[in-house]
Order: C-alpha cells, then structure tokens, then sequence
C-alpha cells in the first residue's frame, strides 16, 4: 500500500467523522550531508523520513495530526478522531473556503543527480583553496543535498504531486592574527542537483575570494558610529529585505495571529499608504526557477504566481492563505507551506526581493561623496514589530569621492523601517537572489529554506562598528 492510498483514505474518514474540511500532505525525504574542516571529512550523515499530515476543519477551528510511516487505516483513524476533538476546546471561528482544485504532478528538473562522492570531491578542493591564504585557522565546507517527494490532495477534490531536490554548500573561512578572529562565509545552490553548485557558479572561485577576504579583514579598521549614506550590496540586500520586508508582509504577523521567532508588523492597517520612496519595489515569486522558494503549488494546493507587495514606494499586498484572505477579501497568493509533514503549514515567504533598478552599480558608487559599500549579511536583530532593525555585515568599505577605500570590518549597520525605505534613492541592474536556508518561524519553530534577494541598493542610515583597530 503506497502514501497515496493513506491520504486519501484519510479524507473520506475525516469526512464520515463530521469534519467540514480535510487536507492531507504525504511527504518522503532523503538527504546526505557532508562537513569538511581543515582538511579532514568531519562527519557524513544520512536520513530517510515519511509520513502524513492531517488537517481537518470542524465546527471552524483546526486539528491537526501527523503520522511517520503509518502502518494501517486504524492508526489513521484514531490519529483523526483525536484531532476533531480537540477541535471542541476552542471557540475562535474561522472562515475559510478554496473555489479552485488542480490535479497535477510536477518533477523539478535535476541535469545532475548528487551523490555523497561527488559532494565530498567538491568541498575537499574548496577546502584546499581556503586554506592557501595567509593567516587563515580553519576552514569549513558544508555541503548537502535533499529529495523530496509530496502528495497533497483535500476534500475539495485536488490531487498535487510534487518531487524536487534541493542541493547546498556553506562555505565558511576564519582568520586570525594578533588576537584578532574573523570570518567570512557564503551559502550557494539551490533547486536542482548538483549542477547548482558545479555548473551555476565557480564555487572554486567563491571560495578564494572568501579566504582572501578573511585574511585581508583581521588587519581591517573598525569605524565611528555615524548616520550617512550606504550603499548595500546584493548579499546583504536579501537578509535585509527578509527581515524588514519579506516578515512583516506575511498575513499572520500582520492581523497579529503569529508572532513567534519574527513578531509581527509595524505596517498593520496601512495597505494603500506610502511607506517608502518611489524607488522601491518588493515582490514574492514562488515561480522563480532554481531557487529555493521554487514551488507550482503551496500547501493549501494554490497555484503559485507573483505578488506585488510594494509598488513604487506604496504598501500594495500582504502575502496570504485561504483563511487570511477571506478576512482582507482577496484571493490567496500560495504563500502557506509547512516545514514537513510534521507540522501544520504556516504562511511563508516564497522568494521575496526588492526588484531591480536602471542604476549601474558603479554609477550608484561614483555618485557618493561620502559613505560606506556594506557587503554580505551576517547577522540580524530587529524588534516585534520589524519597524526598529539592525543586522551586521560581514565586511565594509569606506567610500570616498566615488571611490571604494578602506576595508572595514565588525560594522553593524542600524534604522527604523520607514525612515530607511524613504531614504532609497537607487537601486541597480544587478537584480540577484540568494539562497535562505534556515528561516525560523512558528511554535513550535519550522526551519524553512527559501530564496531573497535584490540589486544593490542606495539608502540612508545608522553605521557603528565593535572591536579594536589593528595595525597591519
């Protein structure tokens, strides 16, 4: 007896228990892992999971359940009937209804099908690389690789399959000298096989740059604390817009029904304002191929296609499932998936970026007269509203009459969300998406990959750095 045969079973017990709505979510994974530091191969892991998840509707509230490798209808069953009545401790009334069923099947393209042996390979030539530079301690290569296999189908009639494998390499190298330690690190891959890290990019390449740029930043300045202009490059621009646009545009956060991990949204009740200049545009696009938020159909059964969040500076969207749109009126825009089967979906950012501009990069750099280029995310804090921010990059230079000076390093970059969206006056050609691998959100916490990105960007705001000078 295959999944297929448990999910929908599992619709019809639903159904004769006296649920209102059911949907089912089968799902089987593999993945392998391999970690590579100093030129020693750590650790190689391997897992294999299947189960269903169950969600039903009764009486308006939800229930939920899910079961790994569920071996009879029996066990189904008593999962359900558990799952309706827990639905009778509650009192909150939802809406919620979906007027369009799909049948369909989606294979995602693999050109090049991963294997551990070829992952290995890779990173123990990426690890050589990084550790040529000088002043380099360690080096780190973390690379992996997962297929996935989902069958959604509901009580209104849809029947999704959906297979994809996903294929990752973190690339880490740390320097130090004279009781300074600095790192850099860079994620690269996406949806696909192998071929999205040997083919899409000179990997070899990525991790030179990051060993010469380590080596280079333990002799590197911190700077004065000061408001000026930045100019903020691709890599920095997708965690940026993860935090203070992509978070606050899910529904949930917005009608404050979740706020774990993200909190929730500054910009409640402000859909059709201006809440930023007329440069700025901020879309989700699930339809993007090769990224990791690269789906046809979310976990509602949707049908993917592109939202506009932000048009030319005016809060235009929020993204959201079948039971928010019913309370804005709109349609969902296929933004509800779950982490596994484990776990009742939650709505999620697809592939969420600030669109690109006219502006060549350099042309953006030539045009400031005093500032910074921040370069790479690190790490971010932003409050419960995303309206006050600060996330640290992973380098800096200082710009000076349209020039790129002076390396930086442990600069943190800081604004408020409506102030710092005003303040953008450029945005370039060089439109990127970068892959998001550990996205928490939800209690208890989903881990969700998925892609952000922009072009590099031109705005105003808070720079300071923390550590000591050191003399080269």
């Amino acid at each position: 007896m295959n999944f297929e045969d448990f999910v929908d079973k599992s619709i019809q017990i639903s159904l004769d228990l006296g649920a209102e709505y059911c949907d089912v979510r089968s799902e089987s994974y593999s993945s392998k892992k391999a970690i590579i530091e100093n030129g020693q191969t750590e650790q190689c892991d391997s897992i294999i999971d299947a189960g269903i998840g169950i969600r039903v509707l009764k009486n308006g509230v939800w229930g939920f359940c899910s079961i790994s490798n569920p071996g009879s209808f029996e066990i189904i069953r008593e999962k359900i009937i558990d799952s309706i009545n827990s639905t009778q401790r509650f009192s909150n009334k939802i809406k919620f209804s979906k007027e369009k069923t799909h049948l369909a099947k989606k294979d995602y393209p693999v050109k090049k099908t991963p294997a551990l042996e070829e992952l290995i390979k890779i990173g123990t030539e990426c690890d050589s690389i990084i550790r040529e530079k000088r002043s380099i301690i360690k080096s780190t290569v973390n690379l992996y690789f997962k297929t996935t296999s989902k069958y959604y189908a509901d009580s209104y009639g849809s029947r999704i399959s959906q297979n994809y494998t996903d294929t990752i390499v973190d690339l880490i190298a740390t320097a130090r000298d004279s009781g300074i330690t600095q790192s850099i690190n860079i994620t690269e891959g996406g949806r696909g096989g192998i071929e999205k890290i040997s083919d899409e990019i000179d990997l070899l390449k990525v991790a030179d740059e990051i060993s010469d740029k380590a080596s280079k930043l333990v002799y590197a300045k911190p700077i004065k604390e000061e408001k000026t202009t930045l100019v903020f490059n691709p890599d920095f621009v997708s965690l940026l817009t993860h935090e203070i646009l992509g978070h606050p545009s899910e529904a949930d956060r917005v009608l404050g029904k979740e706020m774990a991990w993200a909190g929730g949204s500054w910009w409640a009740g402000k859909l059709g304002e201006k809440i930023g200049s007329s440069e700025l545009n901020v879309f989700d696009d699930p339809s993007v191929e090769g990224t990791l938020g690269w789906y046809e159909f979310d976990d509602e059964g949707i049908e993917s296609s592109r939202t506009n969040i932000i048009e030319k500076g005016v809060l235009k969207r929020h993204l959201q499932n079948n039971e928010t749109a019913k309370i804005f009126e709109v349609e969902s825009n296929a933004n509800m998936r779950a982490a596994s089967y484990k776990f009742m979906p939650l709505i999620r950012m697809a592939c969420t970026c600030i669109d690109g501009g006219d502006w060549n990069p350099d042309e953006i750099i030539k045009d400031v007269k005093s500032g910074y280029l921040i370069s790479n995310m690190k790490i971010p804090s932003i409050d419960m509203k995303r309206y006050n921010w600060s996330i640290s990059c992973q380098y800096a230079n200082k710009i000076e009459n349209g020039e790129i000076t002076d390396l930086q390093r442990d600069v943190i970059v800081m604004g408020t969300a409506p102030e710092f969206f005003r303040s953008i006056d450029a945005c370039g050609n060089d439109f990127t998406i970068r892959p998001i691998t550990n996205c928490g959100k939800g209690d208890p916490m989903q881990s969700m990959m998925m892609g952000n990105g922009g072009p590099t960007i031109r705005a105003v705001a808070t720079v300071k750095s923390t550590g000591e000078a050191k003399n080269a």
